[in-house]
């Protein structure tokens, strides 16, 4: 019975990280005109609902490659860089709001939960815009330090607590639906 339950598990999973690339696909576009390149897309929404179901690392595993391919299809050209952000951001976000939801598994908990990890991820960006970029796009420090306030904190707080709120309001009808599958 266990190896159904986790067979039924990883194709739910997988069925999430498709949903998560083809959202990408589908819905994206820039919030900031002076920052084009950052978009919005609803990616995270499959992978926090993984995360509240499964826990921290199967969401964890799911934004791996969730990442992977759509760095290598749907957002090619952003190639390696657009990756290891992805997966520091929504990594970042998973973990957090996983750990507590774990702790605190009620609607209140959820909230709670969400908020945590939106703010979490949002700083882990900025320790990541200021290391990676430059790395990555050949540009000074003081440029990325420079777009942080008027950019990319917003940036990421849009991003991530607009994902994370409608996760809020979809979790638990969408794990009736997963849990009328999955034993857990």
């Amino acid at each position: 019975m266990n190896a159904k339950i986790n067979t039924r598990k990883l194709a739910i999973m997988g069925v999430m990280a498709g949903l998560s690339v083809a959202l990408v696909f589908l819905i994206r576009f820039p919030i900031f005109p002076q920052a084009p390149f950052l978009e919005y897309d609803p990616a995270d929404i499959p992978i926090l609902i993984v995360t509240f179901a499964y826990g921290p690392l199967a969401g964890l595993i799911v934004t791996v490659i969730a990442a992977v391919v759509q760095g290598l299809t749907v957002s090619a050209h952003s190639g390696l860089y657009g990756i290891i952000m992805h997966i520091l951001s929504t990594g970042s976000l998973v973990l957090m709001s996983g750990m507590l939801y774990r702790k605190w598994h009620n609607r209140a908990g959820a909230g709670f939960s969400l908020f945590c990890g939106v703010l979490f991820s949002a700083n882990t960006m900025i320790v990541a815009n200021l290391i990676v970029t430059p790395l990555f796009m050949s540009v000074p420090v003081d440029a990325v330090r420079d777009m942080l306030l008027p950019t990319i904190i917003p940036f990421n707080l849009i991003k991530s607590g607009f994902n994370g709120l409608i996760v809020f309001f979809l979790y638990k009808p969408v794990s009736r639906l997963i849990k009328g599958y999955v034993k857990s």
